[in-house]
């Protein structure tokens, strides 16, 4: 008899992006390796993909008419917790290995996750810099308002982490759940500084502007991806795995200023 898992609701929030397909999900089309990929997927993805993950998802789609994406981005952490409470998904993408290893601990991912980006941090400030923000130095300031990630984060732990190899102890006025709460605040101008990844400051445009740092290169983020062991649609699960993973694909992350490997 299969064993019911029980899906307790996270406490952190998450934002659920959906792209429609358009067409019904009995419809089915080829995958590559001869799988049939119909239905509905479900991707947990950290937010820091939010862009990238949302360009792919449509391009997935066409490739597979009838098929749709279903995407709840969030801090890598809650995520994981989420997918080992027993939240119906198909597929994790992680912005941390740490989060990876987490959901494999308890059974959820079988298979062997596979890297395919990498994303160090930058300083953002809000457009005109009006905090004449200089460098990292100035995080361990009190004058200016500065906003970090949660340290449970994937964004936050590697902020600890350039921390400890400058010698700075930071003063932040505020610490968010997810990376693009933090972004949210600098343009908002609710703070004068923030560490988020270098692709969140691409992806906010001329809303923001970013400083870059040497000790960001201490920190490098490896985002693993893997379909879940307990997937309702592990066909399209291992299907939308093979197409991040892709040469396509790399070209958008690429495009968005995340390194490949």
């Amino acid at each position: 008899m299969a064993m019911i898992r029980k899906w307790r609701a996270a406490t952190a929030t998450v934002l659920a992006v959906v792209t429609a397909a358009g067409c019904g999900s009995d419809d089915t089309t080829e995958h590559a390796d001869g799988q049939h990929v119909s239905g509905t997927v479900t991707v947990f993805a950290a937010a820091s993909l939010t862009e990238t993950f949302g360009e792919l998802g449509r391009q997935f789609e066409a490739a597979h008419p009838g098929v749709k994406v279903i995407y709840s981005f969030g801090a890598s952490s809650a995520l994981a917790e989420q997918i080992n409470q027993g939240a119906p998904a198909d597929v994790f993408a992680s912005a941390a290995p740490k989060n990876m290893q987490q959901v494999r601990d308890k059974g959820e991912v079988t298979t062997a996750p596979v890297t395919f980006v990498r994303n160090r941090l930058e300083i953002v400030v809000p457009k005109g810099n009006p905090g004449h923000i200089t460098g990292l130095a100035d995080f361990g300031k009190t004058e200016p308002k500065l906003a970090l990630c949660a340290a449970q984060a994937p964004c936050g732990a590697a902020a600890e982490k350039v921390f400890q190899t400058a010698g700075i102890t930071p003063r932040p006025d505020t610490r968010e759940q997810d990376v693009k709460a933090v972004l949210t605040k600098v343009t908002l101008g609710e703070v004068d500084a923030a560490l988020v990844y270098r692709t969140d400051v691409e992806a906010a445009g001329d809303k923001a502007e970013g400083i870059d740092f040497p000790e960001s290169a201490e920190a490098i983020n490896d985002y693993p991806v893997a379909p879940l062991a307990h997937a309702p649609n592990a066909a399209a699960a291992a299907a939308f795995v093979d197409f991040v993973t892709s040469q396509k694909a790399k070209a958008v992350f690429a495009a968005a200023g995340f390194d490949t490997p």
